[in-house]
This record gives structure tokens, C-alpha cells and sequence, in this order.
């Protein structure tokens, strides 16, 4: 084969790789050899078919195998020779007149593809020793742990049933049947026989509970209430429905006790050691908010740090996945751009500077993982694959087999504990305070990010981890 470079242009490289009707030929008759050995055609001993009659059976299906196999071996060399690192899989484009690719099929002409890919930038690595970042702190107070306990609590106290004449109250449970309709007309997901409702606990649609308070067993009622805007089905966001109700039980909430009875309905010896597990569980919540926080903090300096150009393909395929997330967010929400304050023009030119900051910072954790040569072992795969089992009782094997069997899968496992470690990595070069905050300020801007895609790292970082796996 013959290899020439046509193009180098940003991160963007052409090569044609020209294969000669000889080469052809040689190729096709050792495959066309190997094959005699195996094949069994009536009339013919083992390993004595002809191969001029192999080649008349099968020459065309083997000729493709032949180029498929040199233009792999192609790739292979131009990554090599040219020590590349590629973007994406490269671009295979055969000759458009048809004529030229029969004549190579037949080996009785010469054939030139060419090789298209893009490659990922050479940077260095930044100096990181004058960025300053403040880990927010905070530790669980005693009103927290017991507001979180009495919380417990509630949820699982008993109810007994009220006298037969007792109308329903606010806390109380109530057992109703329930037919919805729209405009007349029953939609789906609006009936229900036996459902349990606590009154008072915002569990159904705004102003529907409230409608039932001094409803007695066996009282019928027609509640209308409003699906809100955001509700998640866009079939109801927003409809004025009417719904008949039946109240065929009253239950009337018990007492809640927060004692050492309690706490061993939790399995814990007394309601010191649930205090103590609460505000454990609690303090977790909390490192998990200062972690995501602080990790946000650093890739923003990382960002800040670095200025190099992007493969375009990889920029495309990341904003791609982005803009799907956004169009799917306000489809559920039932919004549009213009209810978010802007146009869709815009929104794509912001979501484009996302997918750009999300390659970036793919690949500077990918070069920082392969420099520091950080590694994820299997049995670190293992230990997430067996949390991930365990989100999925009574579907433990199905979704082992799952993740054993789809190495993609396995990818999604590794990538997130990779880029911990290069996160963990970094922080070590950074200078770090932590200040002690209250809870509200930890998770202050929260809400204000919950509908924005994640700005952290790109499916680079996934490749990176595959690699160091």
C-alpha cells in the first residue's frame, strides 16, 4: 500500500492510501489459499479444491473481506507512522465510480480511498499552584437531626380508623375511589380504587386534598383542581379537571413517640445510636453537595486555564447529546424557550459553549489521568457495579448480567470513578480552605441548576478511563 498525506489543517488530517491490483491479487490468493485448506465442496476432497474454483465461488465476498482487512491495516499504520490520536474512528470514502471499485474487486485494477479523521490536540498540562479554592463545610446540628428524626417518624406512625360519623381532617388518611375527566372525557392515569391519601401532605395535584377535609365515609364529591404548568405529562400540564370521589375509609393519625421504641423500628438499640446514624447519613448529604460544589469550583479554573483548539466532530457530537437533554427538559416541563426568557438561537449559541467547555475539560482530565498514569481496577468496577445491583431489588441478576455482558455499560461504571481519582489528583495541587457555612448557603444554588445539562466533562474522560482500566 501507498500512504500520502493530503491534507493537514487544524486538527483536521487527509491521507489517500493507494493499493495497487498485485497487492490485491497476492492478497486474495492467500486468502483464497487458506481457505482451500477448510472448505468442503461436493466433489472435491479436503484441501483440494482448485483454487482458481475457490476463486470463482467466492473471489468477490473474500476480495471484500481482503480490502476491509488492508484498509484496517491502512488505519492502523497512519495512526502509527504518524503518531496520532484520534478523535473519532476515521472516515473511509472508496472511489464513486462504481467501475473502479469492481475492477479492484476482480484485482485487476488499482483502488485509492481515502482516510479522513480528526486528532486531539497537543497542550500542556497548566500550573495549577496559584488557584485557591474554598470548600464549603458543614456539619449537621442537633435541630437538624431531630427535625430529620421527627420527619422519620411521621412517615411511619400508625393510623386507626375514626368513628363511623367522623368527617376527615387535615393529617388524617383517607381511603378514596376516583374517576378524572377532562373536558368531559376520562383520560389516562385519572382512576384509582383503594388509593390511600394523607390529607394535607401534597400528594396530589394542588387544591385536591384540601377539597376533602370534612368529607365523611361513604360521602361522593366532585373536587376540581388544576394540573400545574411543569407537570410531567404533557398531556395534563396545565388542563382544568374534575374528578369524582368516593371517601370510603377515615383513618386518624397515632401519636408520634420519638423514643428509644422508635428507633429500634429502624433497627437501631436506642434513639442515640438513631441520632447518631441520622446525623452520619445527614453529614454524607452534605460532603456529597461540598464535593459536587467544589469539584464545579475547580473545572471552572481548569477551564480558565486552558485555550486550545477542539476537535470539531467531538464539539458536535457533545452538543448533540446536550441540546437533546435541553429539548427533552422543556418537553417534559411543558415549556418553551421563549417561557425561559430567551430564543432558541440563543439557547443553542449557550449550549454550544457548554459542549465546547465539556470537551475541554474532557480532555484535560484524560491527559492528567494518562500523565499521572491513574488507574481503575476492576475490583473498584466491581464494587460500583454491586451499589448499582443493589438500586434494582428483585432485578439483582438481570441487571448484573446486563453490565457483565455490554462493555459500553461497564464504560458508564468506570468513567464517573476515573475522574474522581483525577479530581482527587488536582485538588492535591490547588490550594484548599475549608469554610465552616450553614446548610442553606451549601445548597443555595441548587434549584438554580437543577434544568441545566452538567458542564463538567465529556465522553473523553469515558475513552480516558477505558484506557487506564
Amino acid at each position: 500500500m501507498q500512504v500520502t498525506e493530503t491534507l493537514s489543517q487544524g486538527l483536521k488530517r487527509e491521507f489517500q492510501v493507494l493499493f495497487a491490483a498485485q497487492e490485491l491479487e497476492d492478497r486474495l490468493t492467500s486468502e483464497l489459499s487458506t481457505l482451500k485448506d477448510k472448505a468442503q465442496i461436493k466433489g472435491f476432497r479436503p484441501g483440494k479444491v482448485p483454487v482458481a474454483h475457490l476463486r470463482k465461488l467466492y473471489g468477490r465476498s473474500v476480495m471484500a473481506d481482503v480490502l476491509q482487512n488492508a484498509v484496517n491495516e491502512a488505519n492502523q499504520k497512519i495512526v502509527a507512522d504518524n503518531n496520532l490520536k484520534l478523535a473519532l474512528e476515521p472516515k473511509i470514502e472508496f472511489p464513486g465510480e462504481q467501475s473502479v471499485v469492481e475492477r479492484a474487486l476482480d484485482a485487476k485494477g488499482d483502488i485509492a480511498i481515502n482516510v479522513a479523521l480528526e486528532v486531539l490536540p497537543n497542550f500542556e498540562l497548566a500550573d495549577l499552584s496559584d488557584v485557591s479554592l474554598t470548600k464549603q463545610v458543614v456539619t449537621p446540628t442537633e435541630a437538624e437531626v431531630d427535625e430529620a428524626i421527627t420527619r422519620m417518624a411521621a412517615q411511619n406512625r400508625s393510623f386507626t380508623p375514626k368513628a363511623e360519623d367522623a368527617t376527615a381532617e387535615s393529617g388524617d388518611r383517607v381511603t378514596i375511589d376516583f374517576v378524572g375527566r377532562i373536558d368531559g372525557t376520562e383520560f389516562e392515569g385519572g382512576k384509582g380504587e383503594g388509593v390511600d391519601l394523607e390529607l394535607g401532605s401534597g400528594t396530589f395535584i394542588p387544591g385536591f386534598e384540601d377539597q376533602l377535609v370534612g368529607a365523611k365515609v361513604g360521602e361522593q364529591r366532585v373536587v376540581k383542581s388544576t394540573f400545574p404548568a411543569e407537570y410531567g405529562a404533557e398531556h395534563l400540564a396545565g388542563k382544568d379537571a374534575e374528578f369524582d370521589v368516593t371517601v370510603t375509609a377515615i383513618q386518624a393519625p397515632g401519636e408520634v413517640a420519638i423514643d428509644d421504641e422508635l428507633a429500634k423500628g429502624f433497627g437501631m438499640e436506642s434513639l442515640d445510636k438513631l441520632k447518631e446514624a441520622v446525623s452520619t447519613a445527614l453529614g454524607g448529604d452534605f460532603e456529597a453537595q461540598s464535593r459536587r460544589k467544589l469539584k464545579k469550583g475547580l473545572l471552572d479554573a481548569l477551564d480558565g486555564k486552558y485555550d486550545f483548539d477542539l476537535p470539531p466532530s467531538l464539539v458536535h457530537q457533545e452538543f448533540a447529546a446536550v441540546w437533546a437533554q435541553v429539548e427533552q427538559d422543556l418537553k417534559t416541563r411543558g415549556k418553551t424557550f421563549e417561557d425561559e426568557g430567551t430564543t432558541e438561537e440563543k439557547a443553542q449559541e449557550e449550549y454550544r459553549r457548554i459542549a465546547e467547555r465539556r470537551v475541554r475539560l474532557g480532555l484535560v482530565l484524560a491527559q492528567v489521568g494518562e500523565t499521572a498514569d491513574i488507574k481503575v481496577t476492576d475490583e473498584e468496577v466491581n464494587q460500583a457495579l454491586i451499589a448499582r445491583v443493589r438500586q434494582y431489588p428483585g432485578q439483582e441478576q438481570q441487571v448484573w448480567d446486563f453490565y457483565r455482558k455490554n462493555a459500553q455499560a461497564l464504560a458508564e461504571l468506570r468513567a464517573p470513578l476515573f475522574e474522581e481519582k483525577v479530581v482527587d489528583h488536582v485538588l492535591a495541587q490547588v490550594k484548599l480552605v475549608e469554610e465552616p457555612v450553614s446548610k442553606e448557603t451549601l445548597f443555595a444554588d441548587e434549584d438554580d441548576d437543577a434544568n441545566k445539562p452538567d458542564e463538567t466533562a465529556s465522553g473523553e474522560t469515558k475513552q480516558a478511563a477505558d484506557a487506564a482500566g
